[in-house]
């Protein structure tokens, strides 16, 4: 990931007012995990796997704060069943930031399936989300996902694709 990128990411969590990010660490966003933990206004925590991470978001909301999951997109069918019941069945909203993995020009085999399950499970699960394939436009969508969460009292995404995605120069 860009410095631009990892730098426009941390702006917009600031923006949205988001004091957690929990994270399980992909290839994709792996320069935004380690700006994440250095962040001193932003609690870093790891987890295990994704749906821990969605039932900790959950809680972080309840107490009045703002949290984030990042993770790669194959994450979602990982954390399917705590984000049921917290989107669909209590209406405890979830934030999310993923990499695209399985985008049109993948090269990876194994990362083939992320890409062309991600939009049904956000589907199957009504989530809102907006892929963004510039870095200029990662501060709005991170703004536009936490206004639709808290208006709807229910998940949003953002998805990090093309540009955002690229690898670090140097």
């Amino acid at each position: 990931m860009r410095t631009d990128a990892v730098n426009e990411t941390l702006e917009g969590l600031r923006k949205a007012g988001v004091s957690i990010a929990c994270y399980l660490p992909d290839s994709l966003l792996k320069e935004l995990y380690p700006a994440l933990v250095e962040a001193s206004d932003i609690r870093a925590i790891p987890v295990a796997n994704e749906g821990e991470g969605a039932a900790i978001c959950g809680g972080v909301w309840l107490s009045g704060k703002r949290a984030v999951l990042v993770m790669e997109n194959s994450g979602l069918r990982a954390a399917a069943e705590p984000l049921a019941r917290l989107g669909l069945g209590a209406g405890i909203p979830v934030v999310m930031i993923m990499s695209f993995r399985g985008d049109l020009g993948e090269p990876n085999w194994w990362a083939i399936p992320h890409g062309i399950t991600m939009e049904p499970m956000l589907g199957a699960l009504r989530i809102p989300y907006k892929v963004v394939r510039r870095v200029d436009g990662i501060r709005d969508a991170i703004s536009e996902a936490y206004r639709t969460a808290q208006a709807s009292l229910h998940h949003a995404a953002v998805v990090l694709a093309g540009e955002c995605t690229l690898p670090a120069v140097g």
